[in-house]
């Protein structure tokens, strides 16, 4: 092998491990959390309210149609395709969470590799299992990116926490069985929530 494809190929290997650890913002998690916060812009408030209502655990009857009718939502422990299904994953959220405040959420620049049709979010969710209590059960920080079409509604809505990349059957065998298991949490979600158009495998 030649000393210039052995430097080609070395540079492709170290350039897949780099990609690896990228979340859907194409950065990495400390990239993305630096991200300046910018101003919402008009064609994006109805998006920006309906995402608020579904992480406070207050969603409406009109909250998901921000979504396609073949949207995709995937986050660590689910995938759900179809807006029926993720209406089900937020509805069960809100029945395990009676309560949910959102302490820090903010609107991110986009970094270059990004298109103006997606919007990236900060946010910090307090869940509540008690309603009541003066501490949170959990403190989750995400980044949540959501892709909209030509009529500003959201295809796909990926939730990543802490910004760290979710994994998917590109990341190989493990990454494979994970996928797996999350549309399986989906449909279960979906059978006892109640009419979702979640597929599974």
């Amino acid at each position: 092998m030649s000393i210039l494809r052995r430097q080609y190929l070395h540079r492709y290997i170290m350039s897949s491990k780099v990609d690896s650890s990228l979340n859907c913002a194409g950065l990495k998690a400390n990239e993305s959390q630096a991200l300046q916060e910018r101003s919402v812009q008009p064609h994006e408030q109805p998006v920006i309210a309906a995402i608020k209502e579904m992480y406070s655990c207050k969603p409406q009857s009109s909250t998901f149609d921000i979504y396609t009718e073949d949207a995709v939502f995937h986050d660590p422990v689910g995938i759900a395709n179809g807006k029926g299904s993720i209406s089900s994953q937020f509805i069960a959220l809100a029945k395990l969470f009676p309560r949910a405040d959102i302490p820090k959420f903010r609107v991110l620049q986009n970094p270059s590799t990004v298109p103006p049709s997606t919007i990236l979010i900060d946010q910090d969710v307090a869940y509540f299992r008690d309603p009541k209590s003066s501490s949170p059960t959990k403190v989750m920080n995400s980044l949540l990116t959501l892709q909209m079409n030509e009529a500003n509604k959201v295809v796909r809505h990926n939730e990543e926490w802490n910004h760290q990349k979710t994994t998917t059957s590109e990341d190989g065998f493990f990454g494979m069985l994970n996928e797996q298991r999350k549309k399986v949490t989906a449909g279960i979600t979906d059978m006892f929530v109640g009419g979702g158009d979640s597929k599974k495998d």
